[in-house]
């Protein structure tokens, strides 16, 4: 069994245990890769759009005769080959962007980084994290208290105060254990998870 650093009162440290599955995984970089790639490329929308030849707004009137010029023979301004011209490939808003990664695979991938973060010191384990009030300086005062500053918070209990408070600190992210992914989970500094959080997110991975 793995052990990850338990969080006490008043900046006490113990230990629990943990699955060696999901916290004592070898880090496999190219399947992090592939994760994190297929979860970006997931969450974009098509919407950028390029203007195809039938699209411009310019005259279908031939701009000089076929031949006698000297100049190379044109049919229209709207050609692609021509400044201001319609692309002859154009992205179009129903682009397709998302990649497909199985069950397995995800699984595999988060471990993996949760495995990583257990390695690096980043991932701790607190009872439970609630707030008395609604306060964002009450939560600032209490990250500060445990040494974190850009932090993820993972609760299995989603306490309404905290939610509330952690809105405006860009540096502060609380989520459940089904929100959690694994962009996020490497982009802040620390992850912070209560004992009921690691709990739920062994039965999800395991």
């Amino acid at each position: 069994m793995m052990e990850l650093k338990l969080i006490l009162e008043k900046g006490k440290l113990s230990t629990i245990k943990a699955s060696d599955l999901l916290f004592g995984r070898e880090y496999n970089e190219a399947l992090v890769h592939q994760v994190v790639t297929a979860y970006l490329a997931n969450a974009r929308s098509g919407t950028r759009a390029q203007k195809g030849r039938s699209d411009i707004a310019k005259s279908t009137r031939k701009p000089w005769r076929q031949k006698g010029t000297g100049r190379a023979r044109a049919g229209m301004a709207s050609s692609p080959l021509w400044r201001g011209g319609g692309k002859i490939f154009p992205n179009l808003p129903e682009e397709n962007f998302s990649q497909k990664v199985n069950k397995k695979m995800y699984r595999a991938g988060m471990c993996s980084i949760l495995s990583q973060l257990v390695r690096e010191g980043r991932l701790s384990v607190v009872e439970s994290f609630n707030l008395e009030a609604p306060k964002t300086k009450l939560l600032v005062q209490k990250l500060k208290g445990m040494g974190f500053d850009d932090v993820m918070i993972i609760t299995d209990n989603l306490d309404e105060n905290l939610y509330l408070s952690s809105r405006n600190l860009p540096n502060v992210c609380v989520v459940k254990p089904g929100q959690a992914d694994p962009v996020s989970l490497i982009r802040f500094s620390n992850v912070l998870m209560t004992k009921g959080a690691v709990q739920k997110i062994e039965e999800m991975l395991t």
